[in-house]
């Protein structure tokens, strides 16, 4: 066992069993498909296919944060085993989640004075967050101190290089990030906009991109032109999609032919909470960058 323990939100968007092999607790986000609460836990709750045809068949979905108590009720389970704890968090640019787990971590500090609570916002989402719990993993199991993580995280952060597309623009017009108008034309033209996760940690489009094939090749570009090894660039990568597997691994090929030194190039679903705001067709890339 570490000496200390390092947590994050479900919105990793990895899975249970590498939570579990990298020795990493979890907080479980909520959403509402129709009137139904599930939680966002890698789709034990509900299939992937299932959430995609029933948001595409009409039903509405709203997604919720961890709440305080759930956030005292994790923190106190590594506290009370002696451990210091730091906990990671999903974007202050896309959720407040952040408040709520600061608000816990103070009452656990005089719940527990004698111990350490960091609390570090990731400025990211889905599985670019966790690619940066899985480098605070690897820190901490080569003997990194909390406090030296802590710090070296929060360098990392200003690294993280996010870049998505989606082939669907159902729900970024529906949640009002591409306007009616744009969204018609954008279908009409098969165009692929290309988002990126900024540094504030919220989503910034960039280009409009006609066809999944170019689109795909400008995300590598977009990688060979921020990574500073250029295509030397050795290593790991993690690929989300949100129920379009065949193009989530169409990038890996392309991806691993453009950078033939890749440590890894692994591929994760979307998770619920924030495939609820993409709906179907989204496939992400993220790695480590220049600052």
């Amino acid at each position: 066992m570490a000496a200390y323990g390092l947590s994050c939100c479900s919105t990793v968007d990895l899975s249970r069993q590498w939570a579990e092999d990298r020795d990493v607790k979890l907080a479980y986000f909520h959403f509402f498909l129709g009137e139904k609460e599930y939680l966002d836990d890698f789709y034990e709750s509900i299939r992937p296919e299932e959430l995609y045809q029933r948001m595409l068949a009409g039903e509405m979905t709203r997604t919720s944060q961890v709440n305080v108590e759930e956030y005292k009720a994790l923190f106190r389970s590594v506290l009370s085993k002696g451990r210091d704890l730091l906990h990671i968090t999903l974007s202050s640019g896309i959720s407040g989640s952040i408040n709520s787990a600061r608000i816990a971590a103070e009452e656990m500090r005089e719940e527990f004075p004698e111990r350490k609570v960091y609390v570090l916002d990731s400025l990211n989402a889905s599985s670019g967050y966790g690619l940066l719990v899985d480098r605070a993993a690897d820190l901490r199991d080569a003997g990194m101190g909390i406090e030296e993580l802590y710090e070296e995280l929060q360098r990392l952060v200003a690294r993280q290089q996010s870049w998505f597309f989606t082939s669907d623009l159902t729900f970024f017009i529906r949640g009002g990030r591409v306007s009616k108008a744009a969204g018609w034309i954008g279908s009409l033209l098969n165009i692929c906009p290309l988002l990126r996760v900024a540094e504030d940690g919220s989503l910034k489009a960039v280009e409009k991109v006609r066809g999944k094939k170019r689109v795909m090749d400008r995300i590598l570009q977009k990688m060979e032109e921020l990574c500073k090894d250029g295509r030397d660039y050795s290593d790991k990568c993690f690929i989300s999609h949100s129920d379009c597997r065949e193009d989530a691994e169409l990038l890996r090929v392309e991806l691993r032919k453009r950078f033939p030194k890749l440590k890894t190039a692994e591929i994760f679903p979307i998770g619920s909470t924030i495939g609820c705001h993409t709906g179907p067709g989204t496939v992400a890339l993220f790695f480590f960058g220049r600052e």
